[in-house]
């Protein structure tokens, strides 16, 4: 891997590095050896806006590479690429739970934004939620991130992903075609960008319900301009789904 040599800040003149910054193949081999840990890169990159510049161009990158590789390997093949968010808004959607707040979003229940330690993303799943006339595009989900005994609400699954080439997909373009509304004052937040709700748009599948064990008429989900999704449910008590899975 080909990295261009810096050694000072660029960026701003208040920087604390007076003296210049280690090369960029030092830091590499630093976090290569760290195995690309996100709380370290976090760190670093609130060190200095030349930094944070080298974060977002190499080390999320990295990490992504690290922690999903044929995820990545997939999300790049044919010629796509991942530059829609930045690498380091699909790093943080690797690893963070968004939650939701009363008046934010979801608007049911207050349940602050959390990182987790690991978690599954699958393109098989991605099926279920697409209608039938957008199967062809690729999209990975994760298993939801369970948040039980919420009050009212019961048990909450908060689920996220991506799609591949979001910009060409038929997902996109059926929510043009529909005429789908942005939401007025909530973004994406992985990458702040504007999002559209797949509820409103009527473009929620009964198998997504079947795929995250929930109420069918509990489910809602965003997808960004970028193609990041987030969503929320109400996850059936274990015996139903236990039940639903026999029948």
């Amino acid at each position: 891997m080909h990295i261009t040599k810096q050694y000072r800040c660029v960026h701003s003149a208040a920087c604390v590095c007076t003296k210049g910054h280690l090369s960029e193949e030092v830091i590499f081999l630093v976090f290569n050896h760290l195995n690309w840990n996100p709380k370290l890169i976090v760190a670093l990159s609130c060190t200095c806006k030349w930094l944070d510049d080298l974060a977002k161009r190499v080390l999320w990158k990295e990490f992504c590479k690290t922690r999903a590789p044929k995820m990545m390997s997939d999300l790049h093949s044919s010629g796509s690429h991942i530059v829609d968010g930045s690498w380091r808004a699909l790093g943080k959607l690797l690893i963070y739970c968004s939650g939701c707040k009363k008046d934010g979003l979801f608007n049911r229940v207050h349940v602050p934004g959390h990182f987790v330690y690991r978690t599954r993303f699958s393109r098989t799943s991605g099926k279920s939620f697409l209608l039938s006339q957008c199967r062809t595009d690729v999209l990975y989900i994760s298993d939801p991130c369970e948040h039980l005994d919420q009050g009212e609400e019961g048990d909450i699954g908060f689920f996220r992903g991506i799609f591949k080439s979001f910009a060409t997909s038929k997902v996109r373009k059926l929510l043009i075609s529909r005429g789908a509304p942005l939401h007025p004052k909530e973004v994406c937040p992985y990458c702040k960008a504007k999002l559209w709700n797949m509820q409103a748009a009527n473009m929620i599948p009964s198998s997504a319900s079947c795929r995250l064990g929930a109420y069918d008429d509990c489910i809602e989900y965003y997808v960004c301009l970028n193609g990041h999704v987030l969503g929320i449910c109400t996850l059936l008590p274990l015996s139903d789904t236990d039940e639903a899975s026999e029948e």
